[in-house]
């Protein structure tokens, strides 16, 4: 039986091998996470950096010559608004612009209270940062102003604050950066469905459409022995891409400046191996249902039909905790997919994982597959199925 198991998985290898446009495909559509992942958080580290000098045009510079004083002592580089700002700043050509009114001198040498205007557009991205390094410097000026004016009427500043609040943050880089970057479990689930996409197919609604299944049957090999091989061999194609998109990631989180996000990433190959590792189980399920849908499908195109909305059955989950993060219970472990997703999270996160979600894992995913290889060869006995080209 183990010679009938062999042949029959190097046969499949040999045959998927040979298609490299295929294999090709598929590897650059696995690693469309990790490219995203660089684009993505690149462009975001650009308009985050701290050293990024800050640019702030003004109008009316000379009504406060103490706030553009103040801004400049603080690294701002300061200019004159174009009268067509407002358009600017619509079309993304400006990020924000300071108005200072007339009547700032008036109302600042009376000691009422001087107002300006920040002119802006919050929809976008980009202008964010500059936005909240403009209302942090100036708020931080209101507060030196307001420090001084209380003292020089003998009051003590702390009279206008009775209550301080000091935050007391007790989240660790890790887990800091796990709530950014929860893309990663989401890309490493769903390679587990993209890499024997193609070999599920052709395994069963491929060979079943050009006629060679029956062939195949006719062989002294038992059904279940047939099944298992071309199991093994789409499971192959499946963890394999599971390990290229991890090791993707961790090449990428190297590269990628995080540190401008303040996100600090220790993504090393440790790491990798161990979200690998818990990942890599529910490749077996994944493979053995691709197979069992194909198994259904009279042709090639109907079972890519089926398999794309397959495909999103690992987003559900993803997107669930990408927007809802929820506390990880024992139980959850056991659910395929979310399972997975789960601990590969709490990896990110540095949190002290035994060896009993891995156990549970492994087990509901193992379980389900034999399930799902157990009615592939059912349903390879019965002729509608076999025979049941159009």
């Amino acid at each position: 039986m183990r010679a009938l198991l062999t042949a029959v998985f190097r046969k499949e290898m040999r045959d998927h091998l040979r298609d490299r446009r295929s294999v090709s495909s598929v590897l650059g559509g696995s690693l469309m996470g990790p490219v995203l992942f660089a684009v993505m958080f690149s462009v975001l580290a650009s308009w985050n950096r701290q050293d990024k000098p800050l640019e702030l045009p003004v109008v009316g510079r000379a009504h406060a010559p103490s706030l553009m004083a103040f801004l400049e002592r603080y690294g701002v580089q300061l200019s004159d608004a174009p009268p067509d700002y407002e358009s600017r700043i619509q079309a993304g050509t400006l990020d924000a612009v300071l108005i200072v009114p007339e009547d700032y001198g008036k109302d600042f040498a009376a000691g009422r209270s001087a107002k300006v205007q920040l002119v802006m557009d919050n929809s976008r991205n980009k202008a964010r940062f500059t936005i909240r390094r403009t209302q942090a410097l100036l708020s931080q000026y209101a507060g030196v102003l307001g420090t001084q004016r209380l003292m020089a009427r003998g009051v003590a500043p702390e009279l206008a604050s009775p209550v301080r609040v000091e935050e007391v943050d007790l989240a660790t880089p890790e887990r800091l950066a796990a709530s950014i970057l929860n893309m990663i479990p989401l890309f490493l689930v769903i390679s587990c469905f993209m890499g024997g996409l193609n070999v599920a197919i052709d395994t069963m609604a491929g060979e079943r459409e050009r006629g060679s299944l029956e062939p195949l049957l006719l062989n002294p090999v038992q059904r279940g022995t047939l099944v298992v091989g071309k199991w093994l061999a789409t499971t192959v194609f499946s963890c394999t891409m599971v390990v290229v998109v991890a090791v993707a990631f961790m090449l990428v989180a190297r590269r990628v400046p995080l540190q401008d996000l303040g996100v600090k990433v220790s993504l090393d190959a440790v790491a990798a191996a161990a979200m690998v590792g818990s990942v890599l189980p529910l490749a077996l399920l994944a493979s053995a249902m691709q197979m069992l849908v194909a198994t259904f499908a009279r042709s090639f195109k109907e079972a890519q039909t089926y398999l794309q909305l397959l495909m999103m059955l690992p987003m559900i989950p993803g997107m669930m905790l990408a927007l809802s993060p929820i506390q990880s219970q024992t139980w959850m472990f056991v659910v395929p997919v979310l399972g997975q997703e789960l601990l590969v999270s709490e990896l990110m996160r540095g949190e002290p994982l035994g060896a009993l979600p891995f156990v549970l894992s492994t087990v509901g995913c193992v379980a389900l597959a034999a399930v799902c290889l157990a009615a592939i060869s059912r349903l390879l006995s019965d002729e509608k199925i076999v025979f049941g080209r159009s």
